[in-house]
This record gives structure tokens, sequence and C-alpha cells, in this order.
């Protein structure tokens, strides 16, 4: 028994021993990603530390320089009487909700249509690849361009979808899309989903293609229904690209702002957080309270990702 105990626990020394192959792997595999880390660090770290120490200043745009240590009285400060700061400011508030609220609805509604769109494109029928070419017109046109077009689609006055909308009787006046309160937001998430969608699709289409063929010839000789071959089948094995799709979706969208800016500019019905942290940062050239917003959009973002990732790979993890 001991000797048995002897050779197991060598053989296991020997597993956990790094040999010299695999150290040069690893110190070639640093060697490939410095070059990108120091990127990353030079387009992203340092430009993000800054506007952290932004945010502790009260440094204005005319002179960013000048500003002087404030602390933390740009997220939250009280003066003996009353409370200032983001923290505090219904404006930010209002922001962080249009946010969370667009985000959910147009992600939703992108990964759902998505994959309803990409199980179309996957059937076999005439013009098939000229449907797929179509399909990412809207993907390829820029947001900015794309989000010109349809304020002027959606003007009240001569805007096309209210002309086709009166034409057909579905309405009875014109509807002031961008304007109204109750209609902005729906507004921008019909844009922004008209303009990922493809996006989306693609991802799905890839993956569908890639699903193996020998379990739904069994399923259909088996004579199983094909709604319960897509609950049971198609669906679970679509699933990690559908996570890749939403968690790309999610951080775009937690981070809008030229759909919404193009559309409704400064609109506190949809005003996102980006949207609230350029209107500090530039109209009101308060450099440290917008560099305190954009510090907070990040913490969001950053906390919303780590925590659906977490419980993705969870999920995965339960499935497997």
């Amino acid at each position: 028994m001991s000797v048995s105990t002897t050779h197991l626990s060598s053989d296991a020394l020997l597993l956990t021993r790094e040999t010299p192959l695999q150290r040069r792997r690893v110190r070639a595999a640093w060697l490939f990603l410095t070059p990108m880390l120091l990127c990353l660090a030079l387009v992203a770290a340092w430009p993000l530390l800054r506007t952290f120490w932004f945010s502790l200043t009260d440094a204005n745009l005319a002179d960013t320089a000048g500003g002087t240590f404030v602390g933390l009285s740009n997220y939250l400060f009280h003066d003996g009487s009353n409370w200032s700061g983001i923290l505090v400011d219904p404006q930010w508030w209002n922001a962080v909700r249009n946010t969370l609220y667009f985000t959910l609805v147009s992600v939703g509604l992108e990964v759902v249509l998505g994959l309803l769109v990409a199980l179309l494109l996957n059937i076999q029928f005439t013009g098939r690849s000229l449907v797929r070419a179509l399909i990412l017109i809207p993907w390829a046109i820029p947001t900015i361009v794309s989000a010109k077009i349809w304020s002027w689609m959606l003007n009240d006055q001569f805007g096309i979808i209210n002309h086709l909308m009166l034409s057909l009787g579905l309405i009875d006046a014109p509807l002031a899309w961008t304007a109204d309160a109750d209609l902005s937001m729906w507004a921008v998430i019909i844009v922004d989903v008209w303009k990922t969608l493809p996006f989306v699709t693609l991802l799905m289409l890839a993956a569908l293609q890639m699903l193996p063929s020998d379990c739904y010839e069994a399923a259909r000789v088996d004579g199983i229904h094909p709604l319960k071959v897509f609950w049971r089948v198609t669906l679970p094995l679509l699933m990690p690209a559908l996570l890749v799709a939403a968690i790309f979706r999610l951080l775009d969208s937690l981070r809008v702002f030229d759909v919404i800016y193009v559309l409704t500019s400064n609109s506190s019905s949809t005003m996102s957080m980006s949207v609230y942290a350029r209107q500090h940062l530039v109209e009101f050239q308060d450099v440290g309270y917008g560099s305190a917003a954009s510090t907070l959009l990040f913490l969001v973002v950053a906390l919303i990702a780590t925590l659906y990732l977490y419980l993705g790979r969870r999920q995965m993890e339960v499935r497997a």
C-alpha cells in the first residue's frame, strides 16, 4: 500500500511540476501579449485613471490644469445643512433608470428577434444569400447617419412614418415621436433595435450552422415535434452564442450616447448616463462633475458586466 501511494504521489508531483517546455511557452505567451497590454494601458488605463483624477478635482473645461483637489465632493458632499453631489442628484438617477430601461428592453428585443430572424435565414429558400446580404445593411450604416435618417422619418410634420400610419388609419393625428415624453424612449429603442439586430442575427446564424446535424436527424426519425426539438436541442446548444451576443449588446447599450443624443438631444425622458456626463462636461464645462459621472458610468458597466458573466458561467456549469 505504501509503495503504490509513493508512486501515486511521485506521479502527481511530476504532473504538477512545470517543465522547461511549458516555461518557454509561458514566456513566449507573455512576450506576445506585452505589446497588446502596453497599448491597452495607453488607450484605456491611462484615460480612465485621468478621468478618475479629474473627478476628485473642481477642474473646468477652460482650465483643466488649474483644478484643485476636492476629494469626493463631486460624488457626495455635506455642507452642514444640505447634501450635494452626483449621488443625490435626481437627474443622475433618472439617467440611470433610463439607461437600465433602455438596455433591458432593447437587448431583450434584439436577442429574441435576432434568434427568430436567424432561424428563418437558416432555412433553405430561393434568394437566401441575397436576403442575408441585405439584412446586414442597417449594421453597416454608421449610427449617427442611421439616427439622423430615422429622426427625419419620425418627424411629426413631414415624417414618412406618420404619413404611412395616417394613410392606414392607425392614428388620427401625427405623433411627435421624438418630442413626446411617452413615445421618445420607444422611438430610441426602435432605432437601436433596427440598427443592431443584424449583429445578433449574424452571431445566431453562425452558431446555428455549427450545430451537429445528427441530433436533428435522430429527432426526425423518432418523430419528435419541431418545437420540442427547438426547446430541448437547439436552444441549449445556442446558449453560449446567446450569452456572447447578449453581453456584447449589454455593454454597448449601457454606454449608449449617439442614437439618443441625435434623436432627442438632452431630453430628460431619454437622457442616458453618457448624455448626462456629456452635458456636465461640455455644456456646463464642469470637468470634475462630468468626470465623476463618467467614473460612475464605468463602475456601473463593470459591475453589471461582471455579474452577468458570473451568472452566465454558473449557468453553463450547471448545464454541463
